[in-house]
């Protein structure tokens, strides 16, 4: 198993798909099992049930993950949400079942990015903030459990072939 984790915006997902495809592998987004299961958008989630509630599913979904991995006899790329790392039963989780990595961005990046999406994003701010300073202030709180959950940390500044050849060249060394 692979685990992709890091903050909202930094690119999971993009790298997760490409990823998966390229190593013949099951391919899952916790947010996304999170609200198919629920039939909910994130943000519906949040209002009925709270950011714990959230969460909760959440740990829920990435252990489904693995069960898909061990049902399917394929190898599966999982993109967390960016909270995956808030509980220690999931970081320990990750790091016990497969090979973490940690996208890092930058804070202007990110901000960016998530301002160029917010259009279409479903998913509410955590703080109230605006969105640049929520980036700011919810990396600094979590850069250290992503950088301590993670196996390995790539720079996920670069486009998405280029963070998934990095990522793929560490999972070729470790094979051999």
């Amino acid at each position: 198993m692979v685990y992709l984790v890091g903050a909202r915006a930094c690119g999971k997902t993009t790298v997760g798909l490409l990823l998966a495809r390229k190593l013949h592998f099951l391919f899952a987004d916790t947010d996304a099992c999170v609200c198919e299961r629920a039939s909910r958008s994130v943000a519906e989630i949040v209002a009925a049930e709270g950011w714990e509630g959230f969460r909760r599913r959440e740990s829920d979904a990435l252990r489904e993950c693995g069960a898909l991995c061990t049902g399917s006899g394929r190898g599966i790329v999982v993109a967390t949400g960016g909270g995956m790392v808030l509980k220690q039963e999931n970081r320990d989780h990750m790091r016990a079942t497969g090979s973490v990595f940690f996208l890092s961005v930058p804070p202007e990046l990110l901000s960016a990015r998530l301002t160029e999406q917010r259009g279409g994003m479903s998913r509410p701010l955590l703080t109230g903030m605006g969105v640049a300073e929520e980036v700011t202030h919810v990396l600094a709180e979590r850069l250290l459990l992503y950088t301590q959950t993670a196996h390995y940390s790539v720079d996920g500044a670069r486009p998405p072939e280029e963070v998934c050849a990095e990522i793929l060249r560490i999972v070729v060394l470790n094979c051999l």
